[in-house]
């Protein structure tokens, strides 16, 4: 079975995890949820606080080559909690030394920034993280999906449909209806 790890912490873009996650786990892929400890993460809806997801594994536990590829939700909180974890960016890293693909959206590619994986690529995000991502020597552009090489790239949660669908046409499946 085809196996997607979801990193991420207190503060993810709610849409932006639960939507991929039902998206791929409708096209009968399974996923698991890391973050930086056990229990439920809380996501980010309308400005307040949304609903909680349960955590699968914490960070520590996580073996990059037990997965297929890894998908980063956005959020602001988000990744700029994870960006300061030294096993998370390792994780990404680490998909990325691997050839696997990792899917990030809204402010998720500052985690790509992080792991050293922009330079030279061409993503897109947020616009607030544009200028983060140009520094680090990506090639920055406005679409809903950018795809280079393991990287698949999107802005906000208006993307969430072409999003998952890349991320699902990479490993090879079928979306159904999006999320």
């Amino acid at each position: 079975m085809t196996r997607v790890l979801i990193l991420a912490t207190d503060g993810f873009e709610q849409s932006e995890l639960m939507d991929p996650k039902t998206n791929l786990e409708q096209a009968g892929i399974d996923t698991t949820v890391a973050s930086l400890e056990d229990g439920e993460i809380k996501g980010w809806k309308d400005q307040n606080w949304g609903d909680s997801v349960k955590v699968d594994i914490t960070v520590d536990e996580v073996a990059v080559g037990d997965y297929d590829a890894l998908l980063l939700p956005g959020g602001q909180m988000n990744p700029d909690i994870l960006r300061m974890n030294d096993r998370a960016i390792e994780i990404v890293s680490e998909f990325g030394k691997a050839g696997k693909p990792i899917a990030a959206i809204c402010h998720a590619p500052w985690l790509l920034a992080e792991a050293g994986l922009v330079d030279g690529k061409t993503v897109t995000a947020w616009p607030s993280i544009r200028t983060d991502l140009t520094n680090a020597g990506a090639n920055v552009v406005d679409q809903e999906v950018a795809e280079d090489g393991i990287l698949i790239t999107s802005r906000n949660p208006d993307d969430i449909p072409a999003f998952s669908q890349a991320l699902i046409s990479r490993l090879g499946g079928t979306m159904k209806k999006a999320a």
